[in-house]
């Protein structure tokens, strides 16, 4: 991964994704928060309304236990004309002292509708007996009635109030949105059951408690219901969901439980937070219902912003990353690609500054270092090349001497046995050995490297006449190759001193040149003594002084290594080495019995391309 790529996953991981989960995190504590509260205050506010309610229903029991206690509906029962009982329209001076309190004690409380009461002594049709009259309300009939599944729940409280809530048995209460006590009335001296009391609050009593209401500030989208044990809307005051049921409308439940729980759920199409509170006494629950979207308008808002802000962040990180941060990673990226170019061997390359930033003192901080390490590299370079000529001279005077050394020893035996032409013959092709190996040139073509070669050789025979004889197979287009002086004639000689030494049979030795792809390879084979593999070992020493181990041994006997594996064998890896590198160099194959073969590997190339 590349420096811009790091530094954008570091913008996104370190700033983007701390805001985006800050944001989410804020906006889900926000929310959680609101929800608590507006919790808190639907709790309050259902209590509240439910205490206002039981507060109605409480006083409107306390009139008709006052009406039983005072005989006022024992006396309505037991009048000759029961019909003309109401206490509404009849004449204040017809009645008697109880009548006349219990008439007042309902004019306090204007908000009971009606109230008639059911003789169940009687046995004419007609057992009905009204207290307060109400317009276009007809009661239900008491054989009716008295088969409904309400008279045998009613004959069982035993004169507790029953409260009806609108729609619940409108055949009995009607259809309008008002509440409904019934209760069993007894004569007080015998706990007789003599009639069933039905009254009716009016709804503008219940209205009255929830148009003040206010839970929130959204209040206008909350709504106040009353529902039963199964979940049907009984008394809705804006009138939207009465007789509706909760599960129609999308609630979780149909049932309610006791107590105060709230959940967050659909409600008739939208997301709503649903809080009931169950009436202690009664078997209605108080529900709110308050649109969600309208309690988290402020959360959504800052949700939004919270959206924007990030965005325009993003925005602004990627301008930063296509102008700022282009400009800082693309300049690293070009000081990284010099910086490879340096690697491969180009120290000729410059980066090119812009700007008056701490890239352009980067840029020249890394062009005066090339300048610097370019002329190391020159000093380097020119001293490599002294060395490695101070080497060649050494190596080339170890090879003359060493050379010179037996050729004269060679004169001086045939001179002792007083073989004049032949002393005059080998003094002859020394001399042309000598021109050779005094030309400044160090490498010279293949042909006269084999002439040199062919004039030791033929000084060699005078020596050693019956010892050897040699071949050459050199091809005539490898004659104007280039290699360096006095290569091939170490080899020869080596094989000559050692790989004949001690031989019973007539010694070949056979020198041969071909080109290997873009090498040149030369051969010197012998049929000699060959080699032993301990001192193979020793020849992997040839290009390095020897390890440490050979040298404790002792002067001696590191002498005596040194003259088994030759001198002239020594020098001419050694020659090669510098010369041409480490690529190249001589390679030995031999066996003890079987003879040698010496490989010498050099690049191949003619002089107008040495030059």
């Amino acid at each position: 991964m590349n420096l811009r790529m790091k530094l954008a996953l570091a913008f996104l991981l370190l700033i983007i994704v701390p805001m985006c989960a800050l944001g989410i995190g804020m906006f889900l504590v926000t929310s959680h928060t609101i929800e608590k509260k507006y919790n808190q205050q639907a709790e309050y506010a259902l209590q509240a309304i439910s205490y206002n309610i039981e507060n109605v229903f409480q006083q409107i029991n306390n009139v008709t236990d006052n009406g039983i206690a005072t005989s006022v509906f024992q006396m309505a029962l037991n009048a000759k004309d029961p019909t003309k009982q109401d206490l509404g329209t009849g004449n204040q001076l017809s009645l008697n002292a109880s009548q006349r309190n219990f008439r007042s004690l309902l004019y306090n409380y204007p908000f009971i509708s009606y109230a008639f009461l059911y003789d169940l002594r009687s046995s004419e049709n007609n057992q009905i007996v009204s207290i307060f009259t109400k317009e276009n309300f007809q009661a239900l009939p008491f054989q009716q009635f008295k088969v409904h599944p309400l008279f045998n729940e009613i004959q069982q409280l035993n004169g507790v109030p029953k409260w009806l809530a609108p729609l619940e048995y409108p055949e009995l209460t009607g259809v309008e949105p008002v509440f409904t006590q019934i209760r069993l009335v007894k004569e007080l001296s015998y706990f007789q059951n003599i009639g069933v009391l039905v009254v009716q609050i009016k709804k503008g009593e219940i209205d009255r408690i929830f148009r003040h209401l206010q839970i929130s500030d959204s209040a206008q989208d909350t709504s106040f219901l009353l529902i039963n044990e199964e979940g049907l809307i009984v008394y809705d005051p804006a009138g939207i969901y009465n007789g509706e049921n909760m599960q129609n409308l999308g609630a979780e439940s149909s049932r309610y439980g006791p107590g105060f729980s709230s959940v967050r759920t659909v409600f008739d199409g939208k997301e709503s937070i649903i809080s009931q509170y169950h009436l202690k006494n009664y078997n209605w629950s108080l529900v709110s219902v308050t649109s969600w979207e309208a309690l988290s308008a402020e959360t959504n808002a800052f949700a939004g912003w919270s959206v924007i802000i990030i965005l325009l962040c993003l925005l602004a990180a990627m301008i930063f990353n296509l102008f700022f941060m282009n400009r800082i990673t693309g300049n690293i990226a070009v000081l990284v690609r010099f910086m490879r170019r340096v690697d491969d061997g180009d120290f000729n390359a410059r980066v090119e500054g812009k700007g008056f930033d701490e890239m352009q003192l980067l840029a020249q901080g890394f062009n005066e270092l090339l300048d610097r390490i370019g002329g190391l590299f020159r000093r380097v370079r020119a001293e490599q090349e002294q060395k490695a000529q101070a080497e060649l001279r050494v190596l080339q005077a170890q090879i003359k001497p060493h050379f010179l050394f037996n050729t004269l020893e060679s004169i001086n035996g045939l001179a002792l046995r007083g073989e004049g032409r032949k002393v005059s013959e080998m003094v002859t092709r020394l001399g042309n050995m000598l021109r050779i190996s005094i030309q400044d040139q160090e490498e010279i073509p293949l042909g006269e490297e084999i002439r040199h070669l062919q004039s030791y050789l033929e000084i060699q025979q005078y020596r050693f006449s019956d010892l050897f004889t040699y071949e050459l197979d050199i091809p005539p287009h490898l004659y104007s190759s280039i290699l360096l002086k006095l290569t091939l004639q170490p080899l020869v000689e080596n094989s000559i001193q050692h790989g004949f030494e001690g031989i019973t049979y007539a010694g070949v030795l056979r020198i041969s040149a071909y080109a290997e792809r873009d090498h040149l390879v030369l051969c010197v084979e012998d049929n000699g003594i060959g080699i032993p593999q301990e001192m193979l070992a020793r020849f992997e020493y040839m290009a390095e002084d020897p390890p440490e181990d050979m040298l404790a041994e002792g002067a001696e006997s590191l002498s005596s290594i040194t003259e088994r594996r030759g001198l002239g064998l020594r020098s001419v890896a050694d020659r090669i080495r510098i010369q041409y590198g480490a690529g190249y160099g001589i390679f030995i194959c031999s066996a003890p019995g079987y003879g040698t073969v010496i490989r010498c590997i050099i690049p191949l190339y003619e002089q107008e391309e040495a030059g």
